[in-house]
């Protein structure tokens, strides 16, 4: 592995960078640059050969900024090894995660398995994390104080955004709603929750976008993650902030059902989405672990949303990781790289390429309002540098060889064990 030394300044040379994270972006897929690295930040993006000073020769290795995973659920990953799914549905997840949080889920639990995602997605090169809490009943009160004390550990490495996760169910004491809306905004929050194509969407979509303005809060939700086609919470979710005027961001997760409705509806739920200005995040590896799942039978559809036809309306569109090895996703390692890559697979986010590389850095962080994910002069060198030189070898091969910088500084890139959970999980 390429070693890189620590320099007050350095010229990172025949660096292959993506146009698409590139402020301002050139045309094209790639551009072949060097990179001048001085206090901590890009001092300069230059043609080949134009920069003078210590350098490392990249061999045409591509460089990517830091990722930004905009959807993740980090107090529900890792407990897998006790709480696995027993048959792979979104049912079963929920009964699963319900009742080990019932049983498991303290402040000490929740830290320690934070910590481990955190540590994890570090190692791999994220800078910057939005992750939903579940806030049902008694655990907001556990969970987000630990949140914020893992939000100031953390801050300098990964910033982090948290979101209040809960169905209507949970709302309709409207007391304990108001306490959490004022917690949310005291820990600098968001609010989400599930809406679901019932009696309750009008109410619930009322109540929450009513709390979210009194409160100047931010909203993200999870949307109609189901094959249902009669699920249409997304319209419901862009009528209301439409008729409301809602002036902060809005996000919606998954999304997934749109994609087996009829193309009238397809193109009349889009254009409103534009309209609202909502952004969309799929979570393509875990949509398509659960959703079209039954027992001896094969799956007929991927479960991801329609990326395409909303990128092409200007709807900002983000790919995140979701869960981690949990009921609801059995596997994955906060690894935003191998979120691109599987979700290119899964997705045809290629031939073009094109600005898809943005759905994983500078797209979510613009949506979230984060300050990273783009290769800009006088920005953090917080920089992946890999051995592949075009998206082919990149898309073909893990990028277990990656060099991660953060403020032009490598850092240990060594993964923590999951080991160190076993007595968490009760792993004999």
């Amino acid at each position: 592995m390429m070693h890189i030394p620590d320099l007050p300044r350095l010229i990172l040379r025949n660096a292959t960078l993506p146009c698409a994270l590139l402020d301002p972006a050139p045309s094209g897929e790639t551009v072949l640059r060097d990179i001048s690295i001085a206090g901590g930040c890009i001092a300069r993006i230059a043609p080949p050969g134009t920069l003078a000073g210590e350098d490392i020769d990249l061999d045409r290795g591509m460089v990517w900024p830091c990722p930004v995973d905009l959807h993740t659920h980090l107090d529900k990953g890792h407990i897998w090894p006790r709480a696995p799914n027993p048959d792979g549905s979104r049912a079963g997840a929920l009964a699963a995660v319900g009742a080990d949080r019932a049983a498991h889920w303290s402040a000490d639990d929740v830290r320690a398995r934070m910590d481990f995602a955190l540590r994890c997605a570090f190692a791999q090169g994220t800078a910057a994390i939005r992750t939903h809490l579940d806030s049902i009943g008694a655990q907001p009160e556990i969970t987000w104080p630990v949140f914020a004390d893992l939000r100031d550990e953390w801050r300098g490495r990964i910033a982090l955004q948290g979101v209040a996760l809960f169905h209507p169910e949970a709302a309709r004491d409207d007391a304990w709603l108001m306490r959490l809306a004022d917690l949310v905004a005291a820990h600098g929050g968001v609010m989400g929750g599930v809406p679901v194509m019932d009696e309750s969407l009008p109410w619930f979509l009322d109540r929450v976008f009513t709390l979210a303005l009194e409160r100047s809060l931010d909203l993200d939700f999870h949307v109609d993650e189901t094959g249902d086609p009669a699920a249409a919470t997304l319209r419901a979710i862009a009528e209301t902030a439409l008729a409301r005027r809602f002036p902060g961001r809005i996000v919606a997760g998954h999304c997934c059902s749109i994609a087996m409705q009829p193309a009238d509806e397809i193109d009349r739920t889009l254009d409103l989405v534009a309209r609202a200005g909502i952004a969309v995040v799929s979570l393509p590896m875990c949509n398509m672990y659960l959703q079209d799942r039954a027992p001896q039978r094969t799956p007929r559809w991927r479960g991801v949303t329609l990326l395409h036809e909303m990128a092409a309306r200007g709807i900002p569109v983000a790919v995140a990781s979701d869960n981690c090895r949990d009921p609801f996703y059995a596997y994955g390692d906060h690894d935003m790289m191998e979120v691109y890559r599987e979700a290119t697979r899964i997705a045809h986010l290629d031939h073009p390429v094109g600005t898809w590389p943005a759905a994983i850095a500078a797209t979510p962080a613009r949506i979230a309002g984060f300050s990273a994910g783009c290769l800009r002069e006088g920005a953090a060198a917080d920089l992946l540098l890999l051995r592949a030189r075009t998206f082919n070898e990149l898309l073909a091969r893990p990028p277990t060889d990656r060099i991660v910088l953060r403020g032009g500084r490598t850092i240990d890139c060594a993964l923590p064990d999951y080991r160190e959970l076993d007595s968490l999980l009760g792993v004999p």
